[in-house]
């Protein structure tokens, strides 16, 4: 009833905030630094219209921070920032997969399966020849795997919110990862009893499987 057809406005924008979000991602642009449109501009190009629209986006999912003075920053990633992303991804994705097995059939644990398998090819990618585009095909595949999760849950919202969450999170993943922190033999190994797991609907065991691994790659 309320549908809108998708401009051309609106690709530019989606397509800005998402060179944006990776930036942020990995670290290009840094915490707290400031946002010019004009510097922006010559990096990413489009209007300057365009680009506060993708500054809006942005803000809207916690990756950016509108100034008092009309600006815009990076936002922060201290201790306490990763404290409160952890406990929101841990308790929203938790929640999310509780519907999803209270809700999927055999269908979506092919799909978790099949998330977890292209996971593990990008795991070891990304261990074999550690570069940016690794990397970033490496976080994919994981962004994959964890909305593959709640794809069963039937709440649009929940899965929107578990996405953003998920987002604020990848700086401080990344972070581990260029800094080979991250441990790829206990990581196979839980998600290999993540998948027993959930194949037995064995809540309990699927919940603290899905908040080690969150804890894991981020702390």
């Amino acid at each position: 009833m309320f549908y809108r057809q998708k401009s051309d406005c609106d690709t530019v924008v989606e397509m800005l905030a998402s060179a944006i979000r990776r930036d942020i991602s990995f670290g290009v642009l840094r915490p707290d630094e400031k946002l010019k449109i004009g510097v922006l501009r010559q990096r990413y190009g489009g209007s300057n219209h365009s680009l506060r629209e993708s500054l809006r986006v942005l803000v809207a999912e916690g990756m950016v921070e509108a100034t008092n003075q009309r600006g815009f920053r990076v936002t922060s990633a201290t201790e306490d920032d990763l404290r409160d992303i952890l406990l929101m991804r841990i308790e929203i994705e938790k929640l999310g997969l509780v519907r999803s097995l209270e809700r999927g059939g055999v269908e979506w644990e092919a799909t978790v399966i099949a998330a977890l398998h292209q996971m593990s090819r990008a795991d070891a990618a990304v261990q074999a020849d550690p570069d940016d585009t690794t990397a970033l095909q490496w976080d994919e595949a994981c962004r994959l795997f964890s909305a593959t999760l709640l794809d069963a849950s039937d709440s649009p919202r929940l899965v929107e919110m578990a996405s953003r969450f998920y987002d604020q999170s990848r700086r401080f993943r990344l972070a581990r990862l260029r800094e080979g922190r991250i441990d790829f033999r206990a990581r196979t190994a839980r998600h290999e009893a993540l998948k027993t797991a959930i194949i037995a609907r064995d809540e309990d065991a699927v919940l603290q499987l899905l908040e080690d691994d969150i804890r894991a790659d981020l702390t």
